[in-house]
């Protein structure tokens, strides 16, 4: 009974995710419209697209490997569901565990294994330029990513557990009015929107560079399933910062639903604000970026953060 009651709430996790990170996907696309002077897509816009490749034929290359190609796909929905899920315990039911931080990061890997992995499956000798980028931009961001996870761990008694990180900040402040935390929010954003691989880090799909990079062999719903993962990440890479340096939120009663909603969509707006203020980078500046000023800037406030700054 247990394993059918976990399974039911993870189908239903993966549908409420899903529908909400197709609607905020929706809100990202609205704002980029209205920045660059638009209209912008209708709000159903995103939830019609999913239905599209739903219905269309799925295709296979013979010379890939069929299992990984189809697997994949699911492999980056599944692990960016379990994240929502366990983000969704720790704001709802106060709930979690002492790794549970560690789980997130290895979880938000995932996805970016899953393009790396079909695209490999795939057998076109197109799709290695987009997994070379893909595994590129994963080395680069990662590194300072943990470093603005690092900060608020050590603020918080040098914990791994998300709930301890939420109620050290509930008696002593967030996390982000301090310069240790300024410097470790600036650091996750950023690393964030090479995360859910949008601009300036979007290289890996580059539409007019390398035809969808990776993915160019996916089709029906094999490819809504990685849009679906992307969506997804777009409410959990935010969620999870406003967890780190916000404050979270309990989100039992309408007034810290309330709260924590602003909070997400101040770090969503961030988000967007940066992908159309600046334009793609090639693979060597994302390199010398992320490995070079932003790790140091990260190294910088982690040690502004064992000394109590």
């Amino acid at each position: 009974m247990n394993m059918i009651y976990i399974f039911g709430f993870f189908i239903l996790s993966f549908f409420v995710l899903s529908i909400i990170g197709l609607f905020v996907s929706w809100i990202d696309r609205k704002l980029t419209a209205r920045i660059q002077w638009r209209v912008g897509p209708p709000w159903y816009q995103n939830f019609a697209d999913i239905i599209k490749l739903s219905g269309k034929e799925v295709l296979i290359s013979e010379n890939g490997n069929k299992f990984m190609f189809v697997f994949a796909p699911i492999l980056g929905v599944i692990s960016a569901t379990i994240c929502g899920t366990v983000i969704f315990f720790v704001l709802k039911k106060n709930f979690g565990f002492g790794g549970d931080l560690i789980l997130l990061v290895y979880l938000l890997i995932i996805p970016s294994l899953s393009i790396i992995l079909g695209g490999s499956s795939s057998g076109n000798v197109l799709a290695s330029v987009g997994i070379s980028r893909e595994l590129k931009l994963l080395l680069s961001y990662e590194l300072p990513f943990i470093c603005g996870i690092i900060i608020p761990a050590i603020k918080s008694g040098s914990t791994t557990s998300l709930i301890e990180i939420i109620k050290h900040q509930q008696i002593y402040g967030s996390n982000i009015f301090s310069l240790s935390g300024i410097i470790g929010f600036i650091i996750i954003l950023i690393s964030s929107c090479g995360k859910v691989g949008v601009v300036p880090f979007d290289l890996a799909e580059a539409e007019t560079e390398i035809a969808g990079g990776a993915l160019i062999e996916y089709s029906g719903i094999l490819l809504g399933f990685y849009k679906l993962a992307k969506s997804i990440l777009f409410v959990v890479v935010p969620s999870f910062i406003v967890i780190l340096y916000l404050g979270g939120s309990a989100i039992n009663s309408f007034s810290g639903f309330l709260i924590f909603v602003v909070k997400y969509l101040i770090v969503l707006i961030l988000i967007t604000l940066i992908r159309n203020t600046n334009p793609r980078l090639r693979i060597d500046q994302v390199f010398k970026f992320f490995w070079g000023w932003l790790t140091l800037i990260g190294i910088l406030g982690i040690l502004f953060t064992l000394s109590g700054v």
